[in-house]
């Protein structure tokens, strides 16, 4: 993953401020205004002047305004005024037109007091005919300067077709194969991109024909953008950035003009990289559409302009598009064929090597403290994807600031793990005596099962402090090294572990709380998959009943494929026999370590975190019982009739809060 982000910003030509939407709006005022004063009907009635006289002599006039051309007037008002009175009672204005050589007016007013003033001369019929005249003058103004900007492309109410990618001049985008890490099996297959487009020759000559189209797939956050950011900085080409749905829009036609456009561009600008990141918003199978969208549908036509234009411009032009995505499962199968996207390039997550890589490049621009070993970091974090480390480098530099310290040490950096795995702290949640007994137990128990349980890993740290959303506590357990594939006896232990706070709960108080549902929803999803997905039942046999969707994305759970009653009782009772023999062979780990259950709990209760040598030196003396290894091999175990483990022996639920 790059360490800047200086390639965020694309170079491009400074273009004039979009200003029509400003002189539309000011078009319609000048209109609206127009219309105001020559078509509302006059509410004043015109009287003789000598009717004005008469009635200012009688007292009857309250105010009175004089023009040069007419005199506005209105009579005393026969009931007050008041919020309930009606406009129809309301004093009624009149208008006069003067007598030219009549001066004495102003002293008749004063005589029988009357308020008056005294108005500027009006502007006559001129505005209203310049008005007129300037309103078609400013409309064919904005017509004409819309059209010149269409023709220079520049965004304009005409321009909608236009394609709207961001352009790096001469591959500006801050980013070379240096600022990418952990990605370095299609960092070798992006190379001979990047050949092609500085030495086109060398393959022109023999015949050969670059890739038309390079798919980047892969998990959210592995650095597909920056990849194709770094072929576009290493080749010193233009880089047209777009994303899949901005082709899309309201109307239909203008995604299809938009993907022409596009490639007119680009064309002109070859030999140029042209990046669709998120491709399958645009590229979704057609098949799926139904018989209602057809061929009308906007999606489609764009999808049908884009297969089209990758069939019409020559290979070896200088034109390589690249597209990004993390649901190849769902692109039409026509973009995927030869001869469009011919190559397909993995970006997956990476291993220890990788993420050490990514964190020397993240940490650059960090000041690290020197008890900060990075190798350590990387070991710690499985899992952990480009962005994701480049947000863990963050987070601990953030803590660091917090603290006031100079410099980011290890600590920091195990907090960020912790705070990115489990969320933040809540001191403000405080937990009752009972709470936290029981919370100390349950994570305890975890702690226990794990420590015997193969491909788990070490217990890292268990607390009973609040973290994130409903977590009362938690038990840190990483694994010593990248695992690919799971073992029986692996799923089989890690759904023992899963089921190890509720154990402890059951055999310290002799019923459960509401904190273990979690664990129980992912220990049945874990055992359903081990039926359904992964075909490790004896009973059903290698029988894939769930189908792989959206392998990319994680938390999504792909629907049961239609079976029988028949199939569907015995998936359930697999299932349900999977869990129950966990949960008994997690109750007889805890009954055989229950002197080591009950000491750990309070040390946990008494330091609230256990972690580091104290809680190994605590953990190392966790003994397991006689019949673990032949379940965790078989999923089967003979019950002693001594026993007194009993499923749900005098279990009563707590009260859920």
């Amino acid at each position: 993953m790059p360490a800047n982000n200086n390639g965020d910003r694309p170079v491009k030509t400074p273009q004039p401020r979009q200003l029509g939407g400003s002189l539309l709006l000011w078009l319609a005022f000048l209109i609206s205004l127009n219309l105001m004063l020559m078509g509302q009907p006059s509410q004043k009635q015109q009287v003789p002047y000598s009717k004005f006289i008469s009635q200012v002599e009688d007292g009857q006039v309250a105010k009175v305004k004089i023009g040069s051309e007419l005199i506005v007037y209105q009579l005393k008002s026969k009931q007050p005024i008041t919020q309930e009175t009606d406009d129809k009672s309301k004093p009624e204005r009149f208008v006069t037109i003067p007598v030219p050589q009549d001066s004495e007016l102003p002293q008749i007013l004063r005589k029988h007091n009357v308020e008056f003033e005294a108005t500027p001369p009006s502007r006559g019929n001129w505005f209203t005919i310049l008005l007129w005249i300037c309103s078609p003058l400013i409309l064919f103004m904005i017509l004409g300067w819309m059209v010149s900007r269409a023709q220079m492309g520049g965004p304009a109410a005409l321009t909608v077709g236009k394609s709207k990618a961001r352009i790096y001049s001469e591959g500006n985008t801050g980013v070379k194969f240096d600022d990418v890490a952990g990605v370095d099996e299609a960092k070798t297959e992006l190379l001979e991109i990047v050949d092609f487009l500085k030495n086109a020759d060398k393959y022109t000559r023999l015949g050969a024909k670059i890739p038309k189209g390079v798919l980047l797939i892969g998990p959210p956050g592995t650095g597909k953008t920056m990849l194709a950011k770094a072929i576009a900085g290493e080749a010193g080409v233009p880089f047209f950035s777009i994303s899949g749905s901005e082709f899309i829009e309201l109307f239909v036609g203008i995604g299809a003009a938009r993907v022409r456009d596009l490639f007119e561009q680009a064309k002109r600008q070859a030999p140029c990289i042209v990046f669709i990141d998120e491709l399958d918003a645009l590229g979704k199978s057609r098949g799926g559409a139904g018989p209602i969208l057809g061929g009308n549908d906007e999606r489609e036509q764009t999808l049908n302009q884009l297969l089209s234009e990758m069939d019409g411009f020559d290979p070896n032009t200088g034109v390589i598009l690249l597209a990004a995505t993390n649901r190849p499962e769902v692109l039409d199968p026509a973009l995927l064929r030869p001869g469009r996207f011919d190559r397909q390039v993995v970006v997956d997550r990476p291993d220890k090597i990788g993420r050490e890589a990514i964190l020397k490049i993240h940490a650059k621009h960090v000041k690290l403290a020197d008890d900060v070993d990075l190798s350590k970091l990387a070991a710690r974090t499985p899992g952990f994807a480009g962005a994701d480390l480049a947000n863990l480098v963050n987070e601990a530099a953030l803590l660091a600031a917090r603290g006031n310290q100079k410099a980011v040490n290890m600590a920091d950096f195990n907090e960020a793990i912790e705070r990115v795995l489990t969320g933040l702290e809540k001191k403000s949640r405080v937990l009752n005596d009972m709470e936290k007994t029981t919370v100390a137990y349950h994570e305890v128990g975890h702690a226990i099962i794990g420590m015997l349980m193969p491909g788990a890993g070490s217990v890292e740290k268990i607390s009973v402090v609040p973290r994130g959303i409903g977590a009362l506590g938690y038990t840190l357990q990483l694994p010593e090294e990248d695992r690919f594939l799971m073992i029986e006896d692996e799923i089989r232990g890690r759904i023992a572990t899963l089921l190890g706070g509720r154990s402890a709960e059951e055999l310290i108080f002799g019923r459960v709380s509401t904190g273990a549902s979690d664990d129980i929803q992912k220990a049945t999803d874990l055992a359903e998959r081990f039926v359904t997905l992964y075909g490790m039942s004896d009973e059903l046999g290698p029988v894939a009943f769930e189908k792989i969707q959206q392998q990319f994305l994680q938390g999504f759970t792909s629907p049961r494929r239609t079976v029988s009653e028949k199939i569907a009782e015995q998936i359930d009772l697999q299932v349900k026999s999977i869990v129950e023999g966990a949960h008994h062979i997690a109750l007889k780990i805890l009954e055989t370590n229950r002197e080591l259950l009950e000491e750990t709990a309070k040390a946990l209760l008494e330091k609230e975190v256990l972690e580091g040598e104290e809680l190994r030196s605590q953990l190392s003396r966790v003994q397991p019982p006689a019949e673990m290894d032949a379940w965790l091999r078989t999923g089967k175990f003979s019950v002693d009739g001594n026993s007194n483990l009993k499923q749900g022996n005098g279990s009563q639920p707590l009260s859920a809060s």
